[in-house]
């Protein structure tokens, strides 16, 4: 008998400064301007973090050796409103091109009122990874979105609860 595993996605939000449309084009093509050099997943140090602004594009960084690792691939590109990103990370942190085991980061723009916006970050499909990688890499993303998030609302200028 097939047992099916459920595991559940990571859900985070943040209010930031500046219109859907500013917030967006800040978490987008503004990632190199915010995306800890840290958090990476290439064997040298990364120089610039890179989102490609279309459906079938790279989420990629370049490194200093010159080498080149992707993070995922858009399958969804509604500026201004939303993106979605595959995860193409496995559960010890290293790059999986298999698409069939990727999870997934889903992010909304929606106008908060008076010059904000509130971005809604889902990651999930965790369970595609297994569920011994899957609830590894959803417990270090759980851990990891508050504090990139930050990150990007400083890069928007602040943020609100």
């Amino acid at each position: 008998m097939n047992r099916t595993i459920e595991i559940a996605p990571v859900r985070k939000s943040v209010t930031v400064d500046g219109t859907p449309a500013e917030a967006f084009d800040v978490f987008t093509a503004g990632i190199d301007r915010w995306w800890p050099k840290s958090h990476h997943i290439g064997a040298a140090q990364v120089v610039e973090s890179v989102i490609e602004p279309r459906v079938g594009g790279r989420w990629y960084s370049k490194h200093a050796d010159g080498s080149e690792a992707v993070i995922g691939h858009v399958s969804v590109w509604e500026p201004g409103a939303r993106f979605v990103v595959s995860w193409e990370i496995n559960g010890d942190w290293k790059p999986d091109a298999r698409i069939a085991f990727a999870s997934e980061v889903d992010v909304r723009f929606s106008a908060a009122g008076a010059g904000q916006t509130r971005v809604d970050l889902e990651h999930r499909n965790f369970e595609r990874m297994g569920q011994e990688p899957g609830e590894k890499m959803r417990t270090g993303v759980d851990n990891g979105w508050p504090g990139i998030l930050a990150l990007y609302a400083n890069a928007c200028g602040g943020k609100r609860p």
